[in-house]
């Protein structure tokens, strides 16, 4: 399909970066989308259509959300890609400072041919919460489902199919109610979502633990499904700050943290005994503190015999390699790890457009940390291991982003 991309007044970005030079294919399975201010427009029931999330701008000049009687800001980190290093600040953003690849589709494919990108998994950003909690926390039950269906409309119809082989479709669902979470993740998968994005902690955003039975619909449906659960940093909330800290480092800099205790919580929970072939993908942690839990999970089974909360006599370092995927930015130092981890359950990241993000760069940047692996490993961590996973197809004979 060709591109529509057209530049339009923008403010403050930097000029487009040359093409990189792809020396093998990329699939990055931690990106985001924003939300582009038209996502709701004619997308929910007349009746609720003046309720629907909505830009406004404020008396400083900053475009932010409205919904449910809440304000949400477009968080200025969370769309630096092409802005000048000292223009990545916190404060609100406004969509002509951000590039168009952050909301829109063509864009967005220009944009990961520049970085030598084949295909990417985005979440959604600030006024969803990564996992579409703001939707499902609405006072009012029946727009709350209203919203959710919009957001996975809107992305089927105006982010994935332009595309359907440079994005890996993953959906949100309704979180008030698990038999309707459940009826979402049906009705996406049916359309051929392969993913969705739950919160880590659920029991940090005033929701059941995932400890609880409330959630055996929802898993219950991506397992039916094949629906591979996402679970990305700051879903359910950031790393506890102490008074008087530098909150903005010391929250990133706590990332993996969050993730080792989504991943053991998540591991206990049981559903991955319950459900075998359940998967979890967890975003943006990092890969260094999965060998650290490996070898607790291994050393607590030998030494104090807690696998008895597994049934059918697996270990927990079993469960956590079968059922569980992690993926990585860089992570130069502890990717001498990954086969303890398990080089098939390592997937590349860029993580576009955050200030995290590898973007142009990712093809360097991989080929600096991972290209003295052996190149079948290589070749796992950038792309095979994503496309297995999320079923993805991969680009054919004559693509700039061709597999070798």
């Amino acid at each position: 399909m060709k591109l529509n991309w057209q530049k339009t007044e923008l403010h403050g970005l930097l000029p487009d970066p040359k093409p990189r030079k792809v020396k093998r294919t990329i699939i990055s399975v931690d990106d985001h989308l924003v939300e582009p201010r038209h996502m709701f427009e004619g997308r929910l029931p007349k009746h609720l259509a003046d309720k629907a999330p909505r830009i406004i701008e404020t008396e400083e000049g900053h475009e932010v959300w409205q919904f449910d009687g809440q304000t949400y800001w477009q968080v200025g980190l969370n769309a630096v890609a092409g802005r000048p290093r000292q223009d990545w600040i916190l404060e609100p953003t406004r969509f002509n400072e951000m590039r168009q690849g952050c909301f829109n589709i063509d864009s967005r494919v220009y944009d990961q041919d520049i970085n030598g990108v084949w295909a990417s998994l985005n979440f959604p950003s600030q006024i969803s919460g990564f996992c579409g909690r703001v939707y499902s926390k609405c006072a009012d039950r029946e727009l709350g489902i209203a919203t959710t269906r919009a957001f996975n409309d809107w992305f089927y119809d105006e982010w994935w199919q332009p595309f359907p082989q440079r994005s890996i479709p993953c959906g949100i669902t309704y979180l008030g109610d698990p038999e309707e979470g459940a009826k979402e993740i049906y009705r996406n998968a049916e359309r051929g979502f392969v993913a969705v994005t739950l919160p880590e902690q659920p029991h940090r955003i005033g929701m059941p633990s995932i400890f609880s039975e409330w959630w055996e619909p929802i898993l219950r449906a991506c397992a039916e499904t094949d629906t591979i659960v996402c679970l990305h940093v700051g879903s359910s909330g950031v790393a506890e700050v102490p008074r008087d800290a530098p909150a903005v480092p010391l929250v990133a800099t706590l990332f993996g943290q969050l993730s080792l205790t989504a991943c053991a919580e998540w591991l206990w929970s049981g559903w991955p005994v319950r459900f075998p072939n359940l998967k979890i993908a967890l975003s943006e942690g990092g890969i260094g503190w999965v060998a650290m839990l490996y070898d607790r999970l291994e050393n607590m089974v030998d030494r104090s015999g807690y696998n008895r909360f597994f049934v059918g006599g697996l270990r927990p370092s079993e469960v956590l390699l079968r059922n569980f995927w992690f993926c990585t930015l860089d992570d130069p130092s502890t990717i001498v790890t990954r086969h303890t981890i398990g080089v098939e359950n390592i997937m590349f990241e860029t993580d576009y457009p955050h200030g995290d993000s590898t973007w142009p760069d990712s093809q360097k940047i991989f080929n600096e940390v991972f290209g003295d692996l052996p190149a079948d490993e290589a070749d796992m961590i950038a792309y095979k291991n994503a496309a297995s996973l999320f079923r993805h197809p991969l680009p054919v004979s004559g693509s700039r982003h061709f597999v070798r």
